[in-house]
């Protein structure tokens, strides 16, 4: 297959799927795919984070505490913004200690 031929396609799948997702929107979703969109956030936010856990330089006991205290802020607010500020600040202040 052409390089091409493969950026064409690709463009015409992005356009079908970013169609469907404004042709179809009057549509009510199941309360199975609302919960199960719920999840999709974190799912990806975790996707992107765990492979820079083990960190460089030694790094890797302070950047797991943090991600753990994130974790449970973000377990016990729902709240990914806060998850995201508290394991930052975790991972500074253990950082500054260590």
């Amino acid at each position: 297959m052409s390089p091409l031929l493969t950026i064409a396609l690709m463009g015409v799948v992005t356009y079908l799927s970013r169609y469907l997702g404004f042709a179809l929107g009057h549509l009510e979703l199941p309360d199975f795919w609302l919960r199960f969109l719920r999840f999709v956030p974190i799912a990806v936010f975790a996707a992107l984070v765990a492979p820079e856990l083990p960190g460089t330089s030694g790094e890797a006991p302070q950047r797991l505490l943090a991600a753990a205290m994130a974790a449970v802020a973000i377990w016990r607010f729902g709240q990914l913004w806060l998850g995201l500020a508290v394991g930052l600040l975790a991972f500074w202040v253990l950082r500054g200690l260590f």
